[in-house]
């Protein structure tokens, strides 16, 4: 083992230090001196994405930096530092390179939750032990009963904390929403008035169920306890426990979503902030994965007007929509996406990367996002809903649009939006999420020391 192994907590680079935060953004003081300490020219700032534990997060960490001490020219000193949060593993999806076939559950494990989520799960909700052993009793039993999948829709309400109001309330705009009927003319659609919470906790339970079951079997993921090619929903409402276990990971994907950004803005932001104030020529290069790039990216909104001490911004497989950085929403033109002009706040690119193989991002990225404010044609394609990951940054004038083998070998441009195509290499893993965590690849720290200017 080498001294810089030896001084980096089992990370094979070094300087290396980690970054730690809550769930409410707030930074573990110890881990922000290490990081102030650090020794380097260029700062790589990594944050992981929302299934990932403690060890799952290392191990990324250690996978992805291997490659950069020989990729930088001999004027740069690289520091290493991952960004931890508070995100929860699936123990069953699968990451490519990281989890032995014999680790993950068995393929003909259901719907039930593995004792490792499940876990997981009480670490995720602490105190909500009786609502998870029921929900785990649920998956495992999967009742052919309406009133089972409302009890299930209730409890999964109850750990998201889902306050659903009874529709028609005096005063209480909102009680109905806009459809269309199969003639196409618009007709009213009762459902429950709720406060800001997406529509997938809110609609009948059944019809989420089906969607998501149906989204399952678009991504070629097991349901009803096998993968069916031409699969139909004629099975009965047991083969819906597919769609009631994906309806589990939506409320730790809500939850995720709103927690990526407070980290972002409230917490790794700021603390960059400080460092750059104290080491004015220090070069910051952010790269999140997943939710991390939405971390990193809404750390973006908290960069002074005229600093210039971030250098470029590499998301991978980013989990967040791809028209966040527009000034104006094709569908909206009064409005911007929620970063919008922040990728001027970067002193270099803004890389997105993105894979057709990501199922995810392609399959259930959108079907969530639709469902959160569209109970309209659940499983109706439509371009608002996509996810930069999957098919990178959206109207954002001159913003190109490059392979993966033509940035490499060309360059990317030194400031602005750019989307990368790096469906060559990001293109293993299974069922439900296929390629979403398939970045350890050389070609990719490569792209991130082209972005941040940091080669030979």
């Amino acid at each position: 083992m080498s001294d810089a192994t030896a001084s980096s907590g089992g990370i094979g680079v070094g300087p290396y230090a980690e970054l730690t935060f809550d769930a409410d953004g707030d930074v573990d003081q110890g881990t922000q001196d290490a990081v102030a300490a650090l020794e380097a020219t260029d700062l790589l700032v990594f944050a992981h994405g929302w299934n990932s534990d403690r060890s799952t997060s290392t191990r990324l960490f250690d996978r992805f930096y291997a490659p950069f001490p020989g990729l930088v020219g001999p004027g740069v000193r690289l520091g290493y530092v991952g960004v931890v949060w508070p995100s929860i593993r699936f123990s069953d999806e699968p990451i490519p390179d990281f989890d032995p076939r014999g680790a993950l559950a068995e393929p003909g494990h259901g719907t039930a939750l593995d004792p490792a989520t499940l876990r997981a799960l009480g670490e995720f909700w602490p105190g909500r032990v009786a609502e998870l052993d029921r929900i785990a009793e649920l998956l495992e039993d999967r009742p052919e009963s309406a009133a089972a999948f409302t009890e299930f829709g209730a409890l999964v309400r109850e750990l998201v904390g889902v306050d659903v109001v009874d529709a028609g309330g005096a005063g209480d705009a909102g009680g109905a929403e806009g459809a269309v009927d199969p003639a196409g003319a618009a007709v009213a659609v009762a459902r429950p008035v709720v406060r800001d919470v997406p529509a997938i906790f809110t609609l009948d339970v059944l019809e989420v169920c089906r969607a998501l079951t149906e989204g399952l079997a678009e991504a070629g993921a097991p349901v009803g306890g096998a993968a069916v090619p031409g699969f139909s929903l004629g099975g009965g409402l047991r083969t819906l426990w597919s769609g009631a276990k994906e309806l589990l990971r939506q409320a730790t994907y809500y939850q995720m979503k709103k927690r990526a950004g407070v980290v972002g803005e409230h917490g790794l932001g700021p603390v960059l902030a400080e460092l750059a104030g104290r080491r004015p020529a220090l070069r910051i290069h952010l790269i999140g994965h997943s939710f991390g790039a939405r971390v990193v990216s809404f750390s973006l909104r908290a960069v002074p007007d005229g600093a210039r001490y971030v250098k470029s911004a590499t998301l991978l497989q980013g989990a967040f929509s791809h028209y966040a950085f527009t000034d104006r929403l094709p569908h909206d033109k009064g409005s911007g996406g929620a970063l919008r002009g922040m990728q001027r706040r970067v002193d270099g690119p803004v890389i997105a990367c993105h894979s057709p193989y990501d199922s995810a991002l392609k399959v259930f990225y959108p079907l969530a996002s639709r469902m959160a404010g569209d109970s309209a044609g659940l499983l109706g394609f439509d371009e608002r809903w996509g996810a930069i990951g999957h098919d990178g940054v959206q109207a954002v004038p001159g913003a190109p649009r490059l392979t993966l083998d033509a940035a490499l070998r060309a360059g990317v441009p030194q400031a602005g939006c750019v989307s990368v195509d790096t469906g060559s290499v990001v293109r293993r893993g299974g069922p439900p999420s296929g390629a979403h965590s398939d970045i350890c690849h050389e070609e990719l720290a490569r792209l991130v020391v082209a972005a941040g200017r940091m080669g030979r």
